[in-house]
């Protein structure tokens, strides 16, 4: 889940409320529909605030475009800061670091997705009196299935709203993202959801969107691992190679998936979920070409003790599903060697 704090003084907080006891999140995105703006000019209430969203993952194995999770680790970070030289009602990037290429992201707010949704959230607080500055911390590669975009997003959009006092709700700020997302990467919540909402997150229906938190048992255990090789494979070039047509078979199997994964999330059955993760046959058939070298890291993975192994289908990055930190270390060396070098 994103989480923001005051510079001065400094305080560590989450920026939305705790999940409602029914945890469904709803807004209407349908055309006819307008997300919330605020008539009165808000004033800020901090002159600068940090924000942090973390890695998703999404396109979980059959859960294709409505399942993601957001994951402990890496993340991106944004600080802003009320500026008196950026002109009232606008927002400036003054600045974007990293290590992961991150030279390559424009500092244009409108070719940007951390700008693009601050941009969002502004205009529905109706932000007029006072121009922000906007600096990007990378943590996350790009292009790689870690949701780099939807953190950058989520990461804004919750950094913009707490500064000016956090008077808009989840529903607004999944709004905001979504319309960062859609101009980047694609109209798709199964990142930027879970980057603001944290945990498992169900995408029911997108007109209108319909969110659905799912709830993990606290008691058990799900470890991740995550390897992404040195390339790029941009979400855009991935959606390409999607089928256009599917099979009644394959359509009632990953339907199957599905419901098992939902269930096994739910259950905290993690060698459950591991096995449905492992089992798309619809649109991971279709994107493995582009990837050298997925099916041995696939077939490595199982072998080391890992529970389930499936490939990130908007990016390159490789997943490791295991419930004991003994195989943790054992798989990223196997995938790290399996994996074939440039």
């Amino acid at each position: 889940m994103a989480v923001c704090h005051h510079q001065a003084p400094f305080k560590l907080f989450t920026p939305l409320p705790p999940p409602n006891p029914k945890p469904i999140f709803r807004c209407n995105l349908s055309l006819p529909s307008r997300p919330t703006i605020l008539t009165a000019d808000p004033e800020p209430l901090f002159t600068s605030v940090k924000a942090f969203a973390p890695a998703t993952v999404a396109n979980l194995g059959p859960g294709f475009d409505f399942l993601g999770c957001a994951v402990d680790g890496l993340g991106d970070f944004v600080s802003l800061t009320v500026d008196p030289q950026v002109l009232p009602g606008e927002i400036a990037i003054s600045e974007i670091t990293g290590d992961h290429n991150s030279k390559k992201l424009s500092k244009n707010p409108l070719w940007n997705c951390a700008g693009l949704a601050a941009i969002e959230v502004m205009k529905m607080l109706g932000v007029r009196n006072v121009g922000l500055s906007l600096s990007l911390e990378k943590g996350l590669p790009l292009g790689s299935g870690l949701g780099s975009s939807a953190a950058s997003a989520a990461a804004a959009a919750v950094a913009v709203n707490e500064i000016f006092g956090r008077k808009l709700g989840v529903e607004e700020l999944v709004h905001a993202g979504l319309k960062s997302e859609e101009k980047v990467s694609g109209y798709h919540a199964d990142n930027i959801a879970p980057a603001l909402m944290g945990g498992f997150v169900l995408i029911q229906n997108y007109e209108p969107l319909d969110l659905l938190r799912l709830s993990f048992p606290l008691d058990k255990e799900l470890i991740f691992v995550l390897v992404s090789p040195d390339f790029e494979a941009p979400t855009k070039k991935m959606r390409a190679a999607l089928p256009t047509e599917i099979g009644m078979a394959h359509h009632v199997w990953n339907s199957s998936q599905a419901g098992a994964l939902v269930a096994a999330v739910l259950q905290g059955d993690v060698a459950r979920l591991g096995k449905a993760l492992s089992s798309d046959k619809i649109v991971e058939p279709k994107r493995a070409p582009l990837i050298p070298g997925m099916e041995a890291v696939k077939k490595a993975a199982i072998e080391a003790g890992a529970l389930g192994c499936s490939r990130d289908l908007s990016g390159a990055r490789r997943l490791g599903y295991t419930n004991g930190e003994a195989l943790k270390l054992g798989l990223v060396v196997t995938l790290f060697i399996t994996w074939p070098r440039r």
